[in-house]
This record gives structure tokens, sequence and C-alpha cells, in this order.
């Protein structure tokens, strides 16, 4: 087993966020913002700011007309909705696909983008904020990336011990390496300063039996399964996570809202993947 400690070491050792991104990060719980001045610091990172706009001309948002600046962007959508796609367009590039890993990177953030649309969509039954989901979200299984690019003996010894006791992934993490993707996750989001809400919505979105009505964590859990259940990452071995009646009952919503629900996420992942996930 690998000590919490090593895993924080390397999780350390990982590269910060741009500094752009983890001021948008300092302003979650801050109401006064210069949106000029950071929209000005956007545009400085070429890549990031074209990622943006493309996300933000996306039929995602249905723009009447084209948005062709990060400020004319912010005044159309938001400052909430761009601190979003900024975050989302940093921490899909954080971890670039490592050659000859045998690591499915694209099945990976595809499921992680699949989770944040259904959180988004969920979150306004929930009472949640529909961006903080959506980037809780996408972060959900950060951990996993942790184990399989910063780990890889351990990480293939956790898919050996899946395969010969027929368990779920927490379960096989857990007694190979002693930790879970969820703790680990959460590890990386205290360490790029995401906001204490999101790093508990990332680190119980498997406690399903334990989670708070109404709440970020069970809104990302339920999220989590949905994205599985939708087959959004496309990948053949994939496995549904268990429900809890306890996650069901909290959730309280009626069978049209639910149909409605898939109707949505649906439509909203395709777009979002075709910029988001390389």
């Amino acid at each position: 087993m690998t000590p919490l400690d090593e895993v924080i070491r390397r999780i350390h050792d990982l590269p910060s966020l741009p500094a752009v991104v983890m001021e948008l990060l300092s302003s979650m719980e801050q109401e006064d913002i210069d949106t000029h001045a950071l929209a000005g610091k956007i545009a400085l990172d070429q890549s990031l700011a074209a990622k943006t706009l493309r996300l933000a001309n996306s039929s995602f948002y249905g723009m009447p007309s084209t948005v062709h600046s990060i400020q004319q962007a912010i005044a159309v959508l938001g400052f909430h909705s761009i601190r979003t796609l900024v975050t989302a367009c940093s921490v899909t590039d954080s971890f670039p696909p490592s050659a000859g890993a045998r690591f499915d990177f694209q099945g990976f953030w595809r499921h992680a983008v699949g989770t944040a649309v259904c959180a988004k969509v969920l979150a306004p039954h929930l009472r949640q904020n529909p961006e903080t989901a959506f980037i809780a979200g996408l972060l959900h299984d950060l951990g996993i990336l942790v184990l399989a690019t910063r780990f890889p003996a351990e990480y293939a010894d956790v898919a050996s011990w899946r395969a010969g006791h027929d368990s779920g992934a927490i379960e096989a993490e857990r007694a190979v390496c002693g930790h879970d993707h969820a703790l680990i996750g959460s590890a990386l989001c205290a360490h790029w300063k995401f906001p204490q809400t999101i790093q508990q919505a990332v680190a119980g979105h498997h406690d399903g039996d334990a989670l708070a009505p109404l709440s970020l964590p069970l809104t990302v859990h339920l999220a989590n399964i949905l994205a599985h259940a939708l087959d959004l990452a496309e990948q053949p071995d994939d496995q549904v996570p268990p429900l809890s009646a306890h996650a069901w009952r909290a959730a309280g919503l009626d069978e049209p809202t639910w149909l409605a629900i898939f109707a949505d996420s649906e439509q909203m992942f395709q777009e979002l993947c075709k910029i988001l996930v390389r």
C-alpha cells in the first residue's frame, strides 16, 4: 500500500493550474470582481482564450450572434459561466495523454464531462448552483488520473484486483492502495485551492448512504451514476455504480423530471465533448 503522505507529495509535484485560473477560483467567494482585468488576463493565454470562446459560441449556450472577445463573452454569458468554462479548459489540459500509456484518457474525460453536464442539469432540481455543480462533476474522478499517471504499477494492480474479485473501483483501490480515488481527488482539489464545498463533493461522491438531501455531494453522486447509466464515456467495460435507496429518496424527483434530465444531459454533452475532449 502507498502511504497517504507519499500520495500527497506526488500531488504537490503536479503542475499548478494557470495563474489566471487560480485567481478565478479565489473569486468564487468574492462579490467585487474586476471583470475587465480578468478578461485581459484570460486573453493573454491564447490557447485558453480560444477554447473558451469556442465553448461560448457553441450551441450549448445558444448565442444569437458570434462572441468575439472574452470581455464580450463575460457580458453576454455572465462572469460565473466564463469562470466555469476557463476552469474546465484548464483542468482538461492539466493531464496531457502520455505517449504509449495504456490508460484511456479520452474515455476518462468523456465521463468527466458527462458527469459535469449531468450535475449542471440536476443542480436546479437539488437547489445547487449549476456552475459549481459542473466544476465539481468535472473534477469528481481526478484521483483516478493521479493513480494512473503517478502510480501506474499500483493502478495496474487495482485493475487486476477488480477482475479477480468482481468488485467496484473503490473497493479495489482501498484494498490495493489503502486510499480511494475520491479521497485522492479531494486532496488534489485542495492543492489546487478549489473551494471546500467542491473538495467535499469530490471526496463524498461514492458515499450514497450518507449524503445530505439537496447537497452538492448528492448532486455529484447522482450525476456520476447518471453519466455511467447513459454510457456517455462509451467504454465497453463501463459499470454503473450502485445507487442507494437513500440517495434516490434524497433527490425526491419524479419520473417525468428524470426523463427530462436524461434528454437535456445527452443533448448538452455532445457539444461540450467536441471542444473539451481531445
